[in-house]
Formats: structure tokens, sequence, C-alpha cells
């Protein structure tokens, strides 16, 4: 029987990322009623900073070891925005669809379309950061959204080593080199290590 191994999220895309990565090894589930648990407020600068911030709050209502990710996109022609505000960059109750519309409009013209997505994975036990994990990948903003796939600003995020956005990657593709999929892998490498000692 695999260990579980438990992380806080309610975005059910990003549990599907956690699970395809991890599933070999953990049995990866949500925390237990955290859809009735209040969010805690985001208040990091950085995405360690946010990623630890919630570990160490959900962790507060379990007494297994729990991991949370902060992640999102930097775009470089934007000074690095949407960065830690990725996911509510068109507003507090902005979707996907908003928050891609938002970076296009900004991007109107620009010649530099270099970004990278980050992703910080922290996992915390009873309100202490035990580990940090963090995984980047670069690539360049395409002009309009491409393929069904993904979540976020996947549509918008060209590879060029795939040719293609993330959006038109398939997840097991995806996870080989995404930002999540390297932050991941660290994370699994760590918990493999302690459970060997």
């Amino acid at each position: 029987m695999k260990p579980v191994l438990y992380c806080a999220t309610t975005n059910a895309a990003k549990v599907k990322e956690f699970r395809a990565a991890l599933e070999a090894h953990y049995d990866v589930r949500q925390l237990p009623d955290i859809d009735g648990i209040p969010p805690p407020e985001e208040t990091g600068a950085t995405f360690e900073e946010n990623a630890a911030l919630k570990a160490v709050y959900y962790s507060g209502f379990r007494g297994d070891p729990v991991f949370a990710d902060d992640s999102g996109l930097e775009v470089d022609a934007l000074g690095g925005a949407p960065g830690v505000y990725s996911a509510r960059f068109a507003g507090e109750h902005a979707n996907d669809a908003d928050n891609n519309r938002l970076v296009l409009e900004r991007m109107a013209g620009a010649l530099d379309r270099t970004a990278r997505f980050v992703c910080v994975i922290a996992l915390a036990h009873q309100g202490k950061v035990t580990g940090s994990f963090r995984g980047v990948v670069e690539g360049v903003l395409l002009e309009e959204p491409r393929g069904p796939h993904g979540f976020g600003y996947d549509p918008l995020f060209h590879y060029p080593p795939f040719g293609c956005s993330f959006g038109e990657a398939e997840l097991a593709r995806k996870g080989e080199v995404s930002h999540r999929g390297q932050a991941l892998r660290a994370l699994r490498d760590h918990l493999d290590k302690l459970a060997a000692v």
C-alpha cells in the first residue's frame, strides 16, 4: 500500500497534475474538508513565501505532512508580472480566460515575448516547513491561446522544444518538463530519501 500524501489545494487541475507526477510512489489526496476551510490570505511577495504560508496554515488541520504550491507566470516585458498574482491578475474573482485576456492586452505590440512558469512547493508538518522545492520552465508568449489542454496560462505559453503550447501538449508530456513537474519530482525525491533512512 502506497503512503498517503495530502495536498492543500481546491484546484482540481492541480490535483490531477500532482497525482500524475506522484501516483507511482504516493496516494495523493486533497486535504479532507478543504472546501470548508477558509483559505489563508496570500500576503507573500514571492512564490516561496506564499507556498510556505499555505502549507503551514493547512498543516494545522492535519497531523500528517501537507504540501501546497504557489505558481505562476512571469513575463519579462511586464516586469515579471503577473507573478504571484497570476491566479487573480484580472481581479479577485477572475477566471483563466479573464487572466489570459488581460495578459494579451498588456502585451499588445511587445517584441520581447519571453516568459517563464515558476512553481514552488512547500511541505509542512504541524505548522513548520520541512522542505521547499522550486521548478522553472522557459518559453515564449503566443499572441492567442492555443490548445484544449492544461489550465491557467498554458494555452498562451509556447514551449520551443515541443513546438507547441502547453495547452496543446498532453498532460504526461507537459509534466516531463513543466515547472510543476520539476518541483513535484524534487518533492518526491526528498520524501523517498526520508523514507529510506
